[in-house]
């Protein structure tokens, strides 16, 4: 195995541990021949206007990631959580943060930029996309208050710091 791509693989173990530690519920998919962990948890909360949020962590290692990289794996994690999550629609006291993570030895900065830039929203749907670079041991995602999901940015932040940067 190439030392970067054992590199890689090392950092998706890691999370993979830190998620299932977190009591999330884990497993692993074939995502078009690239197999992706999966990490799942729902909180309720009553300062969340007594919604249930329901997390999903989502992370793959790949060749090279670049902003259409990035940008597409976090469409694909979004619109695999609302299908997957289950219950009520999602904006029916419940909503769904996501984590769409990619690893790579070879990091375009211009997608950590756009990673690190903002929270992406849709309906009901909250995505922090997570874009780290192996070699340079660097996690890029956004670390701000967003306008909208604002009640659930303390626990995201959370969240964050205890899967990425164990």
């Amino acid at each position: 195995m190439h030392p970067q791509h054992s590199a890689s693989q090392a950092y998706l173990a890691s999370v993979a541990a830190r998620v299932a530690a977190d009591e999330c519920r884990t497993w692993w998919e074939d995502w078009a021949g690239v197999p992706v962990f999966v990490g799942r948890r729902a909180d309720f909360r009553w300062r969340w206007m007594a919604t249930k949020l329901h997390l999903f962590t989502v992370a793959a290692a790949v060749h090279e990631i670049t902003i259409p990289t990035i940008e597409t794996f976090t469409d694909q994690v979004m619109a695999y959580a609302k299908k997957t999550k289950g219950g009520l629609p999602a904006g029916l006291q419940t909503g769904i943060a996501v984590f769409p993570l990619l690893v790579s030895d070879r990091v375009d900065p211009a997608a950590v930029r756009w990673a690190e830039a903002q929270q992406r929203n849709k309906w009901a749907c909250m995505a922090r996309p997570v874009v780290v670079d192996s070699t340079q041991q660097y996690v890029g995602t956004y670390r701000g208050t967003p306008a909208i999901g604002m009640a659930y940015s303390s626990y995201l932040e959370r969240k964050a710091a205890s899967y990425f940067y164990g």
